[in-house]
């Protein structure tokens, strides 16, 4: 009796498995740069180097897909991940912020690097060349402040700070 669920219970489970190999999320892959954070400052190599392996996976509109993201729940579960980064700072569309947006988003990042914040661990867990050395989050830091001295120079520097509610 044992064996007859156990078997049931593994086949059922492989159905579910395959069925859900059938529904697919769309990749995040765009050729677009056309409203890249490149089109506005300079990016260093040095830096474009930490942003592609540390930061564009999740928040830009180019993904570079692990082998494991063709197998469901977990191309699911990375598509979510890839929509939430998006969703807070998308360097593929960062010319497309205001001024104001741009500043913070900066602020955001130097905060977030140097408070450990990001890259997020369960990433660097499968990357490790995106773990971020000492040195890599000081040029990344300083990288932002003169992005963002930049912006002063252009804009008031009034006008750039996000006002506190």
């Amino acid at each position: 009796m044992f064996k007859k669920v156990f078997r049931f219970i593994i086949l059922a489970a492989g159905i579910v498995f395959l069925g859900m190999q059938v529904d697919r999320p769309a990749k995040n892959i765009s050729n677009d740069q056309s409203k890249h954070l490149s089109t506005v400052f300079a990016i260093p190599e040095s830096v474009d180097s930490i942003l592609t392996v540390a930061c564009y996976d999740c928040h830009s509109n180019n993904t570079r897909y692990p082998w494991y993201a063709e197998f469901q729940p977990v191309g699911q579960w990375l598509d979510g991940h890839i929509r939430l980064g998006k969703k807070e700072l998308n360097f593929s569309e960062f010319a497309s912020y205001r001024p104001r947006k741009q500043y913070h988003k900066l602020e955001e990042i130097e905060e977030m690097v140097k408070d450990n914040l990001m890259p997020l661990s369960d990433y660097t867990i499968m990357h490790h060349d995106a773990r971020l050395s000492d040195n890599q989050k000081s040029l990344l830091i300083a990288w932002t402040k003169t992005i963002q001295d930049s912006l002063k120079l252009i804009h008031h520097p009034d006008s750039l700070k996000v006002q506190k509610r």
